[in-house]
């Protein structure tokens, strides 16, 4: 008997390492004990569809979050067609009043179940979940129901009003994916905390330098640049429209498929001095000429092969605000992204300038860190 078919688990593992492009190593590794046959079987298809790798991975994480809730709750992989008790179910334990809870304790998620997923990692903070993240699991497992040829009960009235009156009840403060922004002098104490010469601190360097340069990339484009997108450019000056002023090295980086944009766009930003020197240092140092330009490093320093994930993108920054003595907890990769919007502001930068360099589709949204900036440094709150 072969091992695939004498151990269900290390089969999957097995089916799994056939996403290696999409998930990483370890996360193959818990998603082979956690998911079912069938969850494989859907990734694998999902693949051959043409979902891109970010999408798969949320989709991976979304699906497994599932299957432990209801391993902890029920005690059973998930059932097709889900129940519309068993989506009721999972409204309330998500979406709860946390003033009814202190009188309550029977109110929202039992506390056997959420020590279950405090226990696996599962759960990250405490209280009612945001709801556009009940939402977005929600709107996943009926989307797996119609992928399967099955009806759920998502569209069911019942389902649809205990979610309205759940969202209701558990009124959050709307937080941002980085409660602090990394503007240029954040930046400037990060790369303080690099030492020359060594690989680690090359790559890192790079990496904060030429994301927040490019216009904030989000980590998920950082970690998928490859050389052959980083075009050569002719220098510029320093200080345009000075005769005398100093050329500076410029490169372009295409951006393929983004949040904002599709592979065909043939989206590109620009770097300009700093972040391309420390970038030609890194791929000179390191030896690569293709491929992925950030990768992992091993202890020994040796190079891995593959691309860093954009997990590992965010947790080389909190890494560097560790080091340069700030609060990891207030910082996280996308404040590069809001951090370069605020600090062109603060500079007078154009806000159209701007984004076209940020590839922000949404004035909205790129006016919002404007408007931010503008307030702060404004006369308008120093009237007394």
């Amino acid at each position: 008997m072969s091992g695939s078919s004498a151990d269900p688990e290390l089969a999957r593992f097995a089916e799994l390492n056939a996403l290696a492009g999409f998930l990483p190593y370890q996360r193959r590794d818990e998603l082979s004990a956690l998911l079912t046959d069938a969850d494989v079987a859907t990734l694998k298809h999902l693949v051959a569809q043409g979902m891109g790798a970010n999408s798969l991975r949320a989709l991976a994480s979304d699906l497994a979050y599932l299957e432990r809730w209801h391993q902890a709750a029920v005690g059973s992989p998930l059932p097709w067609p889900a129940p519309e008790a068993l989506v009721i179910k999972f409204v309330a334990h998500h979406l709860w009043d946390p003033v009814r809870r202190e009188t309550d304790p029977h109110h929202g998620m039992p506390q056997e179940v959420a020590e279950a997923l405090w226990a696996a990692g599962a759960l990250k903070v405490e209280g009612p979940h945001a709801p556009a993240t009940v939402r977005r699991r929600l709107a996943l497992w009926s989307t797996l129901h119609h992928w399967r040829g099955l009806e759920g009960p998502f569209a069911a009235p019942q389902v649809r009003q205990a979610l309205t009156l759940a969202v209701r009840a558990a009124a959050r403060t709307p937080r941002r994916k980085s409660a602090k922004s990394v503007t240029a002098d954040i930046v400037e104490k990060l790369l303080r905390t690099t030492l020359p010469g060594r690989l680690v601190d090359l790559r890192d360097r790079a990496l904060i330098l030429a994301a927040f340069g490019s216009g904030g990339r989000r980590r998920s484009e950082i970690a998928r640049l490859r050389v052959e997108d980083i075009i050569e450019e002719p220098p510029v000056p320093a200080r345009p429209g000075k005769e005398d002023s100093p050329l500076l090295p410029c490169r372009s980086l295409r951006l393929g498929r983004t949040k904002t944009a599709n592979a065909e766009d043939d989206a590109r930003v620009y770097l300009v001095g700093r972040p391309v020197v420390a970038l030609g240092e890194w791929l000179s140092r390191s030896g690569i000429e293709k491929g992925p330009v950030f990768r992992a490093i091993n202890k020994w320093g040796q190079l891995d092969t593959a691309a860093l994930t954009p997990q590992a993108v965010n947790l080389i920054l909190k890494k560097r605000v560790a080091l340069a003595g700030l609060d990891p907890a207030e910082f996280s990769a996308h404040g590069l992204r809001s951090g370069y919007l605020t600090e062109a502001a603060r500079k007078g930068v154009p806000i159209q300038e701007a984004m076209g360099q940020s590839q922000h589709r949404s004035v909205q949204q790129a006016a919002r860190y404007y408007n931010d900036a503008e307030r702060r440094l404004g006369r308008a709150a120093r009237i007394i």
